[in-house]
C-alpha cells in the first residue's frame, strides 16, 4: 500500500476476529515503532505487550470501576458512566493484543515522542491488514503502583499510548475531515 493511501485509511478500529497476531507480527510493529522521531534522539520509549485475554478482561474491569470513581461525579458524563457500568462492555473491545508504550524520564518531550512512535505503529498496523485503536480509558489503569509491579514498569515510566492491535471484523467507513485551519502563511 502506498503511504499516501495508509495515512487517510487507518480508522480506530472496535471489532476484531479471534484471529491471533503473532509474537513475528508484534515484533514488527515495534520496530516500525522505534522508527520515529525523538527530541536529541533521545528514543525514550518502552514497550508492555499482553496478549492475555483473560488478563486483558481482568484489567479492563478494573479500568472501567477506577474511571467510573474520576467521572461519577460529572453529570455530563452520564453516557460514559452507562458503558462504564455496563460489564459486557470491554475497554479492549475484546482484542487479543494490547500494546502500551511508554515514557521514560528521559530527553526534552517523552510523551510526544511516544506519540510519534504510536503514530508509526498504528500506520505500519494498518499497512499490515491490521486494527488499532488507541484506548484513552486504559491510563488510570496503567498509572496503578501495583499493575506497574505486574508488569514490570518503574515508579517514573508513564503510560503515554495504551494501543489494541487485532484482524478487523469488517470494513469501517471513511470519517470525513475538516479542512486545516491555517491561522498565518507567511
Amino acid at each position: 500500500m502506498e503511504l499516501t493511501d495508509v495515512i487517510p485509511g487507518r480508522r480506530a478500529i472496535r471489532h476484531y476476529t479471534d484471529q491471533s497476531v503473532s509474537k513475528g507480527t508484534v515484533q514488527t510493529l515495534l520496530r516500525a515503532a522505534i522508527q520515529a522521531p525523538s527530541a536529541i534522539n533521545s528514543q525514550p520509549w518502552a514497550f508492555v505487550v499482553i496478549q492475555d485475554k483473560s488478563l486483558l478482561k481482568t484489567y479492563s474491569d478494573r479500568a472501567k470501576r477506577l474511571c467510573a470513581e474520576v467521572y461519577s461525579a460529572d453529570s455530563s458524563q452520564s453516557e460514559l458512566m452507562a458503558t462504564l457500568t455496563d460489564p459486557s462492555y470491554n475497554i479492549f473491545y475484546n482484542s487479543g493484543t494490547l500494546i502500551v508504550i511508554c515514557a521514560k524520564p528521559t530527553g526534552q518531550h517523552p510523551d510526544w515522542d511516544c506519540c510519534l512512535a504510536a503514530q508509526n505503529l498504528m500506520l505500519a498496523a494498518h499497512d499490515m491488514g491490521l486494527g488499532t485503536c488507541p484506548i484513552g480509558l486504559a491510563w488510570l489503569l496503567f498509572e496503578q503502583p501495583d499493575i506497574k509491579h505486574d508488569l514490570n514498569l518503574p515508579a517514573d515510566y508513564v503510560a503515554v499510548m495504551p494501543i489494541i492491535v487485532g484482524y478487523p471484523r469488517g470494513a469501517v467507513p471513511s470519517v470525513g475531515r475538516k479542512k486545516p485551519e491555517i491561522r498565518c502563511w507567511k
